[in-house]
């Protein structure tokens, strides 16, 4: 039994989870824990249900999930043209990179009047917030990356010819995949962080707005459903991209490589 568990990913990470899920219904059941405070797992299986079953769930989900892709993409896209111009250019690094680290420094609330002011409630301001929430994990990493590339590759590179643009996409990109896709994982996360953020101000939809639709009307199981989805969808997308980092970096020889 041990032996599966430990060969099996899947069973062995389910294990914890199961166990405290476990606790937490026989607590609330016994009357330990206030359903007004922390509503049992069944309870908030069963608000789920009754979202899905009326239709509004997949609204709110679809919302949500939509708002961090497009967020996501720009942001991403912004860091990857950004990032692969500092890091490869140190008269680049000298003009922009100190801009790009004040603007790191500020709190990620802090935009949230000033896009409301200048985009209104809007979609527009809401993926300009997710968008920025994503674009400093992947920029950060991508010059990280390129200013890690062995120097000796880029000697051979230019022995073949290479320079400029080629030697970007053919050597200095590649070689910092690994860094650029661990960014892409730290973005998302941050990106499902200020999803929260950016629903909270002023949406109607989106499974932010459940939360604050649970804490208006008194009901944690609507509160504590919205935060197990966003866990849930969050999970998910991670799993794809590390699927991603996985096959992309099948070459890598480590320590911990099978």
């Amino acid at each position: 039994m041990w032996k599966k568990l430990r060969t099996h990913p899947v069973l062995l990470g389910s294990l914890l989870p199961i166990v405290l899920l476990a606790a937490w219904e026989i607590l609330s059941r016994a009357g330990v824990i206030p359903a007004y405070q922390l509503p049992a797992p069944s309870a908030i299986l069963s608000t789920i249900i009754t979202y899905l079953q009326d239709g509004t769930l997949q609204d709110h989900v679809l919302l949500t999930v939509y708002r961090l892709f497009v967020g996501f993409i720009i942001g991403t896209i912004a860091a990857i043209l950004l990032g692969t111009l500092v890091g490869y250019s140190e008269l680049s690094e000298r003009f922009f990179d100190p801009l790009i680290q004040a603007f790191r420094s500020i709190p990620s609330l802090a935009w949230v009047p000033l896009f409301i002011l200048w985009m209104g409630i809007g979609e527009t301001s809401k993926v300009t917030l997710i968008a920025v929430g994503v674009f400093f994990p992947v920029y950060l990493n991508i010059v990280d990356g390129i200013r890690g590339v062995d120097r000796k590759l880029i000697e051979v590179g230019r022995m073949y010819g290479l320079d400029g643009v080629a030697l970007v996409r053919r050597i200095i990109l590649p070689a910092s995949l690994p860094s650029f896709l661990t960014g892409l994982r730290s973005g998302l996360g941050l990106g499902w962080m200020f999803v929260v953020a950016a629903e909270i101000m002023g949406a109607s939809q989106g499974l932010g707005y459940l939360l604050i639709l649970g804490q208006n009307t008194y009901a944690p199981d609507v509160i504590i459903a919205s935060i197990f989805l966003f866990a849930l969808l969050g999970k998910l997308t991670d799993w794809v991209i590390k699927l991603i980092q996985k096959r992309s970096l099948h070459w890598q020889d480590t320590a911990l490589a099978k």
